[in-house]
């Protein structure tokens, strides 16, 4: 990947950068990673300024726009897929429609494509992985011949493109022959993730949610899913505990389960790739 370079940070001195969340009033952890990334690029000191906007809660992202006066704005949209939200939704309410840039009174904006689209994802997937397992080895660390890894993303019906980025990072994985088998699982589609049992042909499970926050769905709805107790789940999230116990014998398997992909340090960089091209092919 290009690091940021003297020439770039003055490129970028006189730009902010908001990155975007979808956030929710439901989870305070669903702001968490635009605040942690965001903090990290502006610590960096690349850009003029970097701020944090979200589409469902404070700072909305109109608002967060309305008082920033750079000569240049990219909206980096921290989310998993170019979907219902991100692809159409806020891109069309933002003015942009089909296009990814808008000139404005005093400045020009830019609409970077969703991070979870970018090809470093494979990267940030395997990381998770490696990095359950090696935390938890318990009670050894399994070979990755005898493992399966299942990316777990939502999926809906409204937008298609919503469960492509998990099919294809599944698919790129299962290329490079890493494990015994590579699959994606959904909350809303099929298959379900309730089905990994049946459709893991190994006894180890390594599931990585493809979400941007470890949230309601990471911490309450998939570990349900998985075969964990509701009121066990809410008493370990109550006393500050993970949700999923590494590994948990479930079904004859032993599951691990990682936190988001959208937590990953790493993201920062994803990040700064999309300004990057963005900026490129304005």
């Amino acid at each position: 990947m290009r690091q940021p370079d003297a020439v770039t940070e003055r490129i970028f001195k006189d730009a902010s950068l908001v990155v975007l969340g979808h956030g929710t009033e439901e989870s305070e952890n669903s702001a968490a990673p635009v605040f942690q990334h965001a903090a990290e690029l502006r610590r960096r000191n690349i850009f003029g300024e970097v701020r944090e906007a979200f589409w469902k809660q404070e700072p909305q992202i109109r608002e967060v726009l309305g008082v920033i006066s750079a000569p240049r704005v990219f909206i980096a949209p921290l989310f998993v897929s170019e979907g219902y939200f991100a692809g159409r939704v806020i891109p069309r309410e933002l003015g942009f429609e089909q296009q990814s840039s808008l000139i404005t009174p005093g400045s020009k904006r830019f609409y970077c494509r969703s991070v979870g689209t970018h090809d470093r994802m494979t990267g940030v997937i395997l990381s998770r992985a490696v990095e359950v397992v090696g935390k938890f080895p318990f009670p050894r660390t399994p070979k990755n011949s005898e493992t399966t890894l299942l990316i777990a993303g939502h999926g809906t019906e409204k937008d298609e493109n919503s469960r492509w980025p998990i099919e294809r990072q599944a698919a790129l994985i299962r290329s490079k022959n890493i494990y015994a088998d590579v699959q994606s699982i959904f909350l809303e589609e099929t298959p379900r993730i309730s089905e990994c049992y049946s459709l893991a042909r190994t006894r180890n499970l390594v599931i990585v949610p493809f979400f941007i926050s470890d949230g309601l769905h990471t911490q309450e709805d998939i570990p349900v899913l998985l075969g964990e107790a509701k009121k066990s789940v809410a008493e370990r999230l109550a006393a500050g505990q993970p949700a999923w116990r590494n590994p948990t014998e479930r079904n004859g398997r032993l599951v691990w389960y990682s936190p988001a992909v959208g937590t990953a340090p790493e993201m920062a960089e994803v990040i700064l790739e999309r300004v990057y091209e963005t900026a490129e092919n304005s």
